[in-house]
């Protein structure tokens, strides 16, 4: 008899961790649909229980499960957690406490960023796993022999591989720094928030404030037409084409139809809501750009940026971390235009927390003229202070 929700819920208390994954389709939709879930929870004797929940096909009680993923005294191991935990905190209503991410965790323990599952276990286990029904349709029922197979085998040794990581990230002194990395996945949420997609249309801050409310009109028109017709937003209308209306604000279909970007289908049969939504907008008040602009990159930060970047390397080599898990370009070039302008310190990542102590404190004070950087023996590169200091 297949275990109850309610069941695995108590087996992953009993044991403090449940490892899961999830398998689901996203092309064509408005959201990602959620086909399976398979969870893993440690049979108590050194091996790996496999329970596959399928939403399409099974009735199931998921309140159990959401409040096991929200209990921070539950180890919630996951590898990519990202999509993974977005869809899980919308289809079963409850953000997921305290994961361990094993593609993050890899990171720290001197393995290369964004390390595949597949490669991961054969680096930590030796196990290799069968990737052959990856690319399905996991909407189609019933699912094949090999689709359930598949799987069943992506959460079989996740439990394992977690162990193995957090030894060994314990032998090197980095797994507070892994468990806080992953704590910004109990923050994430798949909703879209409108303002933000307001925000990042292309030119929407040339707008005038008139022509901006119809652009916020028709973003709320697009992803209600989204919503209902369970299409991705993009298909209902693209960008580019949403900023153009909003620009030239036309009162019929006559005039919508001289703006580039829209075909003939979508003219027939969004073509009279479009022109309505403009027409609300029109009635909205005024949406002026607010704030300052960012200060824009100086051409001459460019070196300066490449030297920052040749010490994060060098120290995380020396570290054996992941680069991408230190500092990224942007967060570079926010640190030389503070440094330039000599405004205080910005808000990235790589200065604060462990990154700081990794090279943070570093960077500044290269950025200072209070570290040196040459090549040394063996065309090694080597990070000096100042002599004069």
């Amino acid at each position: 008899m297949p275990r109850s929700t309610a069941d695995i819920a108590a087996r992953a208390r009993e044991t403090g961790r449940l490892g899961i994954d999830t398998e689901f389709m996203g092309e064509g939709r408005y959201q990602p649909l959620l086909c399976l879930a398979q969870i893993a929870l440690d049979d108590g004797e050194g091996g790996t229980e496999v329970i596959v929940l399928d939403p399409l096909t099974e009735e199931y009680d998921p309140q159990p499960l959401a409040d096991v993923l929200a209990d921070p005294e539950i180890e919630i191991v996951l590898h990519a957690a990202r999509q993974d935990v977005a869809l899980l905190r919308r289809d079963w209503g409850q953000p997921v406490r305290n994961v361990f991410d094993t593609q993050v965790a890899a990171g720290f323990a001197g393995m290369r960023a964004q390390l595949g599952y597949e490669p991961l276990l054969k680096e930590t286990l030796g196990v290799r796993l069968r990737k052959s029904a990856s690319f399905t349709r996991w909407d189609d029922r019933p699912l094949t022999d090999e689709q359930l197979g598949y799987a069943r085998e992506d959460v079989l040794h996740l439990l394992q591989v977690a162990s193995a990581l957090q030894d060994r990230l314990t032998e090197l002194g980095r797994l507070d720094w892994a468990r806080e990395e992953c704590r910004s996945f109990e923050s994430i949420d798949d909703r879209r928030d409108l303002e933000i997609v307001f925000g990042k249309l292309p030119r929407v801050n040339s707008l005038d404030p008139n022509q901006r409310a119809v652009a916020r009109e028709l973003v709320e028109w697009r992803e209600d037409a989204a919503r209902t017709g369970d299409r991705p937003v993009s298909s209902v209308l693209h960008d580019a084409a949403l900023v153009e209306i909003a620009k030239r604000r036309p009162q019929n279909v006559d005039r919508l139809r001289q703006i580039r970007g829209l075909n003939d289908a979508t003219l027939h049969r969004r073509g009279k809501s479009i022109v309505e939504a403009v027409a609300r907008g029109r009635e909205r008040e005024p949406i002026p750009v607010e704030g300052v602009r960012p200060t824009q990159p100086d051409a001459e930060d460019a070196p300066l940026i490449a030297l920052g970047e040749a010490l994060v390397r060098t120290r995380a080599m020396e570290s054996e971390l992941a680069y991408e898990l230190i500092a990224a370009r942007a967060d570079l070039q926010k640190i030389v235009t503070s440094v330039r302008e000599g405004s205080g310190e910005p808000d990235v990542r790589t200065l604060q927390g462990w990154r700081r102590e990794v090279v943070g404190n570093e960077l500044l004070e290269l950025l200072a003229g209070r570290r040196t950087l040459r090549v040394g023996p063996g065309a090694r590169l080597l990070i000096e202070s100042d002599p004069e200091e």
